[in-house]
C-alpha cells in the first residue's frame, strides 16, 4: 500500500470504486443493452457473469494491486514473467476508453444547459424541436461537440489533479451519494407514468426467446456491459487496490462494489425504460438514440417541469460519468507518477495529468468530429464506394464503435481471461488468498474462487469474447 497516499476511509474507497464502476456503463449502457437484447434475458446472463466471472476478477485485482503497492504496469512485470505486457494492454484500454467516454460526457453537459435553455425559455433550449431532430443538429454541428467534451475532460483532470484523498475521494463521498438521490427521484417519476408497466414487464417478465433466438449476442453483449460496468480488465481495480489498507477485506470489498454497481444498474434501467415505454412506446429502446432522443422526448412532454426533471436527468449522468472518467484517468496517471517516484523525481502528479490529458484529447476531439458516424468521417475497416465510405462491419459505423469494439469488445475480457489464466498456472489461487488473509479476514470463498479463476471463469470469457467477434465482425 501507498504509504500517507491512499484512502482515508473505507468508506472513501467504496464510494470511488463504486463510483468507477458506476458511471455510463450504468446510466447509459445498461439501459441501452439491456432495451436491445431482450429485457429480463440481458438481465439473466449479467447476474450470471457478475456472479461467476466480475466477482472473481475483481477479487484478484485488487489483490493484485494492494499486493504490489502499484499501477497496473508495475504490478504485471513485478508479479509475472509471462505476463509482464499485461499492464500494458490494461493502461490502454483506459486511453482508448477515455476518448469517447468524454465525448459522450459532453454530450450529457450540453443536454443539462439544453434542457436549463428548456426552464428559463431561452433560445439554446429545444425551440420546438423533436429529440431526432435536436440530436441530429448537435451531432453535425463539430465544434460544439469538441468544445462541450474539453469541458467535460477538463473536469476530470481537475479532480485527478487533486490526488486521491484531496481529490477522487472527496468528489466520490459527496457525489455517489448524490447520485442516489437523483436516480431515486427520476425512478419515482418515470414508473408512476401512465404505461410504464410495459417497461417494467419488459425488465422484469421472464422471456426467454431473446436467448433462443441469438445467445451469443445476448452473452457477448452482457459480458462486454459487466467488464465496463465493473471497472474490470482495464487495470482500474488494481490501481485503487494498490492505495487499500491492508487490514481492509478485500473480498468483503468487492462483494459490496458489485453489488452497488448492479443495484444502479437496475435503477438506471427504472429511470429509463419505464419511462421509454410509457411516452414513446414506439421510439427506439437501444442504442445512443434512448439516452438523447427518446428519453428528451419524454422530459419535452412533462410540460412545465419537463426542464427540471431533463436537468437532474443529465446532471445524474454527467456526475457518474465523472466519477468513471477519474478513475480512468487514474489508471494512466498512476504508473508515470510511480515512474517519477522510483526515480526520486518526487510528485509529478500534476503535470502527467495534464499530459496525459492532452494524449487523450487528441483522439477525443477525433470521436467528437465523427459526431456518431454523422459527418462521413472515415473508420478503420471501411471501404470506398462510388466516393463514400462505406460501412463492412458493425464496429466501423462510427469512431466511438470502434474504440468500443479494441477496449470493452476484446481488450478487456482479455485482459481478465489473461489474469486469471495468470493467477491459476503461474502465480497460483493462493498468492490471492494470502492476500486476502493478510488483513486477518480468512477467505471464506478460496474453494469457489480456486474454481472458478482456474476453470469457470476463462471458459466463460472464452464464450464472450467469441460472441464479441462475431457480433463485430460477422
Amino acid at each position: 500500500m501507498r504509504e500517507g497516499k491512499g484512502f482515508k476511509s473505507t468508506f472513501g474507497f467504496l464510494m470511488a470504486a463504486v463510483g468507477s464502476a458506476v458511471g455510463l456503463g450504468n446510466i447509459w449502457g445498461f439501459p441501452n443493452k439491456m432495451g436491445s437484447n431482450g429485457g429480463f434475458a440481458f438481465l439473466l446472463i449479467y447476474l450470471i457473469l457478475a456472479v461467476l466471472c466480475g466477482y472473481v476478477v475483481m477479487v484478484g485485482e485488487l489483490a493484485l494491486g494492494r499486493k504490489t503497492g502499484k499501477g497496473a504496469i508495475e504490478t504485471y512485470q513485478i508479479l509475472s514473467r509471462r505476463f509482464k505486457w499485461l499492464g500494458w494492454m490494461a493502461t490502454l484500454s483506459p486511453f482508448l476508453i477515455l476518448s469517447f467516454y468524454c465525448t459522450l460526457g459532453g454530450y450529457c453537459l450540453k443536454y443539462v444547459v439544453l434542457n436549463f435553455g428548456n426552464l428559463i425559455g431561452a433560445s439554446w433550449g429545444t425551440n420546438g424541436l423533436s429529440g431526432a431532430e435536436v440530436f441530429s443538429t448537435f451531432m453535425t454541428n463539430q465544434s460544439e461537440g469538441v468544445i462541450y467534451g474539453i469541458v467535460f475532460l477538463l473536469l476530470s483532470v481537475l479532480i485527478v489533479m487533486g490526488g486521491v484523498r484531496g481529490g477522487i475521494e472527496r468528489f466520490c463521498t459527496v457525489g455517489m451519494p448524490a447520485l442516489a438521490v437523483m436516480l431515486v427521484v427520476i425512478i419515482i417519476r418515470s414508473c408512476t407514468l401512465p404505461g410504464a408497466a410495459e417497461g417494467l414487464k419488459f425488465m422484469f417478465m421472464p422471456n426467454f426467446e431473446p436467448l433462443k433466438e441469438n445467445f451469443f449476442g445476448v452473452l457477448a453483449t452482457a459480458g462486454g456491459q459487466m467488464f465496463f460496468s465493473l471497472s474490470l480488465g482495464m487495470g482500474i481495480m488494481i490501481t485503487y487496490g494498490s492505495y487499500l489498507k491492508k487490514e481492509d477485506s478485500i473480498t468483503k470489498n468487492a462483494l459490496t462494489i458489485m453489488i452497488f454497481d448492479t443495484i444502479v444498474a437496475l435503477m438506471a434501467g427504472l429511470a429509463v425504460l419505464p419511462a421509454a415505454f410509457a411516452l414513446d412506446p414506439n421510439g427506439s429502446k437501444g442504442g445512443p438514440s434512448l439516452l438523447f432522443v427518446t428519453l428528451q422526448n419524454v422530459f419535452d412532454n412533462m410540460g412545465p417541469l419537463g426542464g427540471v426533471f431533463g436537468i437532474i436527468f443529465y446532471a445524474l449522468v454527467v456526475l457518474a460519468a465523472i466519477t468513471s472518467s477519474i478513475s480512468l484517468l487514474e489508471v494512466i496517471v498512476t504508473h508515470f507518477t510511480d515512474v517519477a517516484a522510483a526515480k526520486g523525481k518526487g510528485d509529478k502528479r500534476k503535470a502527467y495529468s495534464l499530459i496525459a490529458a492532452l494524449a487523450v484529447s487528441a483522439l477525443m476531439v477525433l470521436v467528437c468530429l465523427d459526431g456518431l458516424g454523422s459527418n462521413g468521417l472515415w473508420v478503420p475497416g471501411q471501404k470506398l464506394v462510388d466516393g463514400v465510405w462505406t460501412i463492412t462491419a458493425t464496429f466501423n459505423d462510427c469512431w466511438l464503435d470502434f474504440l468500443d469494439m479494441l477496449s470493452e469488445g476484446l481488450m478487456m475480457p482479455l485482459g481478465a481471461l489473461f489474469m486469471c489464466v495468470m493467477i491459476s498456472l503461474e502465480l497460483k489461487p493462493r498468492v490471492v488468498r494470502d492476500e486476502v488473509e493478510a488483513s486477518g479476514h480468512k477467505m471464506k470463498i478460496y474453494g469457489y474462487f480456486k474454481v472458478c479463476v482456474s476453470v469457470i471463469t476463462p471458459l466463460l470469457m472464452l464464450l464472450v469474447i467469441g460472441g464479441q467477434i462475431r457480433e463485430f465482425f460477422f
